[in-house]
Formats: structure tokens, C-alpha cells, sequence
């Protein structure tokens, strides 16, 4: 997606509210062909308000949580545009829990959510793509991946695991014409942080933050895109410094 270059098609998962939506704007006003999708992408009030100014978007209802509608909705949001060029899995799911609070469902709900359906969807996806011969894949991540912090591992587990395999699957896929990548970004303000009791540092609206994101994709193929640069920083120390170090600094955080 380099400035100057031909519209694309993008299948973006999770483009109903917050980044999402916010990307969508973007690269529809860009005059890419957008699929967004989402558990009521087709119902979607903000998204309908589009396709009525836009002729290069659709709605794609999907469950992530369901790998047998991500098989599905993979091939028909292949065939809407006759493939896709870029593939934006952006779906989270965040609920603090305290070890007192923790329970499977939510656990469960979080890591089929965060990270399971980026996987049911390229199982999907890859022969497609392979077969293509070439794609961009981009998984949205966060900064949570990079240290385990206090209440947070119910979601930052699933995003690490999901960072994880992305660092496994980028050499091979990069062998096969296609490349991945993830953005770590950092505290947005959505529906998910609205549930944070604390003050959350280098915290940013979702416009800005799908602005940062788009300029990423412009201007750099590399592994990651990640903002901003202070908590980053920050989370990054976490991860080198020894653990008798960087667990005394999280016990700071308990409350």
C-alpha cells in the first residue's frame, strides 16, 4: 500500500468501530476496495453510512470464534473482488481479571478472539493467496505482547502467542511471495480501554492511531510498526531486563 501505486483490495476483520473503522475511511477515500467485516458488519449503522458515499466497500458478516464461518467467509470475501490484496486481521477482545476473578469463559472467549481466529482465517486464506502468488498479510497486535503485566494476561497472552507465530510464518511465507506483518501499538481509546481503571500512558484516539497505522504501511515493509515510542520503550526495558527487575517494577501495579 505505497503512495502512488494502484487501488488495492483489502479484506479488513474487525472494521466495524474503533481502528477499524477508522482504516476503513482511509483506504476507502484512497479509493482501495474495501471487505470489512465483523459479527454484524452488514447491520453496522457507521459502516451502512459508507457504502452509501462508497461504492468500493463490503459488508461481510463473520464470527472469528467460528472456524467453520472463517473458512466460509474467507472464500466469499476472496471472490467479491476476485482476490484480495491485503489481508488486515484487527479483531481484540479485553477483559481485566484478577486471579481471584479469572474464569475459562472469558479466557476462552479472548484467546479464540485475539488470536485463534486470526489462525482459523489463514488456514483458510493461505492456499488462496499461495496460489496468487503474492499479498501483504497485517495482524494487529499491541504492546502488551512484549510483557505480562498485572490483570492484563487474559488478553496480552493470546497477542504474544499470536506475535509468536508470526515470527514463525514470516520467513516461509516471505519465501513465498507474500509478506506479514504486525503492529504493536499501544493504548487506544475504544470500548476495550474504556474497562481500565488506570492511567494509561501515551493514550490516543482511534483516528490518529489508524492514521499512524496506514502511514506504517506506507512507508515501511518491515516486521513491525509499532507506537508509541515512550511505552515501547518502556515495555521493551520490561522484556531485557532480568525478571527479578522487571517483576518488582509490575508488583508496582497491583492494586
Amino acid at each position: 500500500m505505497k503512495k502512488n501505486t494502484q487501488n488495492k483490495k483489502i479484506w479488513i476483520v474487525g472494521g466495524s468501530q474503533g481502528i477499524g473503522l477508522e482504516l476503513v475511511k482511509i483506504w476507502l477515500a484512497q479509493g482501495h476496495k474495501v471487505v470489512a467485516s465483523a459479527r454484524n458488519a452488514e447491520s453496522s449503522v457507521e459502516l451502512a453510512e459508507l457504502k452509501r458515499a462508497y461504492t468500493n466497500l463490503s459488508c461481510l458478516n463473520l464470527d472469528v470464534t467460528d472456524p467453520q464461518d472463517c473458512q466460509v467467509k474467507s472464500h466469499q470475501a476472496w471472490s467479491l473482488y476476485d482476490g484480495l490484496d491485503m489481508w488486515f486481521y484487527n479483531v481484540g477482545a479485553y477483559q481485566p481479571m484478577t486471579i481471584k476473578e479469572w474464569d475459562w469463559q472469558s479466557f476462552n472467549f479472548m484467546n479464540q478472539t485475539n488470536y485463534l481466529g486470526a489462525v482459523s482465517l489463514m488456514l483458510a486464506l493461505q492456499p488462496l493467496f499461495a496460489e496468487q502468488g503474492t499479498g501483504r498479510w497485517v495482524w494487529n497486535t499491541s504492546l502488551a505482547s512484549y510483557f505480562g503485566l498485572p490483570y492484563g494476561g487474559g488478553y496480552s497472552a493470546p497477542k504474544a502467542a499470536l506475535v509468536n507465530l508470526a515470527e514463525s510464518l514470516q520467513p516461509e511465507l516471505a519465501q513465498n511471495g507474500l509478506q506479514l506483518q504486525i503492529i504493536n501499538h499501544g493504548f487506544v481509546k475504544t470500548r476495550l480501554t474504556e474497562k481500565n481503571t488506570f492511567d494509561m500512558p501515551g493514550l490516543v484516539e482511534p483516528t490518529q492511531a489508524a492514521i499512524l497505522i496506514n502511514q506504517g504501511l506506507e512507508r515501511s515493509s518491515g516486521f513491525e510498526i509499532r507506537f508509541p515510542f515512550g511505552l515501547r520503550v518502556m515495555l521493551s526495558l520490561l522484556k531485557v531486563l532480568p525478571y527479578r527487575w522487571s517483576l518488582a517494577f509490575t508488583k508496582k501495579m497491583l492494586h
